[in-house]
């Protein structure tokens, strides 16, 4: 799940809150912006995170572009820490997934330079399936060798605004057309970014022929 931006779904989130509970995952990622850069009162989002976790006790988080240029960022993140959310800041864990355990790494947001690849894979076991937390998809760009099979981002909104045959007009940033818009995209013969279109809006407050989504991943593991 991304780019909450603060909103509400329905009554209290009802709607999204459903949408958890049916997808039964084993674990939930929120890849950044849960907030905007100006939100100062939390309360939405924190309720949203506590009825998260009476569904689902492994919700791990990364910060996104908003959350870093807020001013109320360390009050906003011990309060996810104080309501049991795992927050990776340029750090790793290991998550054990039917007694296969996976690496699940996250950094800072890359797109205003506050992640720190190095200290973020530090003592990564690369013997087991690593996952990266990026809100930006840019860091694909920007890093050439990210020792991660697949890559979980967010930050785009899908473009926010999709025509037919075109794809994503505006991206991040208020670039035109991006190429990392949403979706899956394939890196390397083994890795894999995804990059979620989100929840929320900023800017003005519509989506054209892209729908605000949370997305189901399921991994396959096959035996040698």
């Amino acid at each position: 799940m991304s780019d909450l931006h603060n909103k509400v779904f329905g009554k209290k989130n009802k709607r999204l809150i459903q949408s958890v509970k049916e997808a039964d995952a084993d674990i939930v990622v929120l890849t950044g912006d849960l907030i905007s850069r100006g939100t100062s009162e939390f309360n939405k989002v924190y309720d949203f995170i506590e009825m998260i976790k009476q569904i689902n006790q492994n919700v791990f988080y990364v910060t996104g572009n908003h959350e870093m240029t807020n001013d109320n960022l360390e009050e906003f993140i011990n309060g996810l820490r104080d309501r049991g959310v795992v927050v990776l800041r340029n750090e790793n864990r290991v998550v054990t997934i039917q007694h296969i355990d996976i690496n699940l790494v996250g950094i800072d947001n890359e797109s205003t330079n506050h992640e720190d690849m190095n200290g973020a894979f530090a003592d990564v076991n690369q013997g087991n399936y690593t996952i990266l937390l990026s809100h930006s998809p840019s860091v694909v760009n920007n890093y050439h060798s990210i020792k991660a099979d697949l890559i979980l981002s967010g930050h785009t909104h899908g473009g926010q605004v999709r025509f037919p045959f075109v794809g994503a007009i505006i991206g991040p940033d208020r670039s035109l057309f991006p190429v990392l818009d949403k979706g899956v995209f394939k890196i390397t013969t083994e890795q894999f970014l995804y990059i979620d279109s989100g929840v929320g809006t900023t800017g003005y407050p519509v989506r054209f022929l892209n729908q605000s989504q949370i997305s189901l991943i399921e991994l396959k593991h096959e035996m040698e």
